[in-house]
């Protein structure tokens, strides 16, 4: 069975720097998404032993387990590349993303709009969780989700363009518990080159 695997960053620890520290991000990368990595992979070999020894397994909470591990891995896969440094030249929108951007003032009405919307949705998550810009492959249209921990509320067929972790290991050692802050400093390393290509796909 394939297992799952942390990805390479994109670039260096330090390089979202002042918005996002090397100490958070490092953490954050190393420990939080290994984490998610490790226990699917876990979970997947118990149900690959399982499967061959015929044994007994507590379907209920694997599936549930899984879905919340391999959701994690997933957004954090998406969270690294649409991201980069403030001076990479590519967190420009209207540069980087002119085809995004046009869709965004169709769907929303002006980039402001939408930049509002995201952001509240975002610091409104209770507890912990994610903001999403996904595309809707039914209605051709763009939607902002708000999604609790890494799996609740997920709408199903939603490519996911854009996203945004606001647990708090995302900020708590550089904002403490400002999440608002936070959600604002990050639009300054959104990589739109990288969600230009995405919409494009």
């Amino acid at each position: 069975m394939e297992k799952y695997n942390l990805p390479k960053l994109p670039y260096e620890y330090n390089a979202l720097e002042p918005y996002m520290s090397l100490e958070v991000l490092t953490l954050h990368h190393t420990k939080h998404h290994q984490s998610y990595v490790n226990f699917a992979n876990d979970l997947l070999a118990k149900l690959e032993e399982g499967r061959k020894s015929g044994a007994s397994l507590d379907f209920k909470a694997i599936s549930k387990a899984l879905s919340f591990n391999v959701a994690g891995h997933i957004l954090h896969e998406t969270f690294w590349k649409i991201m980069d440094s403030a001076s990479s030249g590519k967190n420009d929108i209207g540069k980087n993303a002119p085809k995004l951007l046009e869709q965004i003032n169709k769907d929303f009405g002006s980039w402001e709009r939408f930049k509002t919307e995201f952001s509240e949705t975002a610091k409104s998550v209770e507890g912990s969780g994610w903001a999403l810009l996904t595309w809707h492959k039914e209605h051709n249209n763009l939607n902002i989700i708000q999604v609790e921990k890494h799996n609740v509320n997920l709408y199903p067929e939603q490519k996911i363009l854009l996203c945004l972790d606001v647990w708090e290991h995302s900020y708590y050692l550089d904002y403490k518990n400002d999440r608002a802050k936070f959600v604002e400093n990050w639009w300054n390393i959104v990589n739109w080159q990288e969600v230009e290509n995405r919409f494009a796909e």
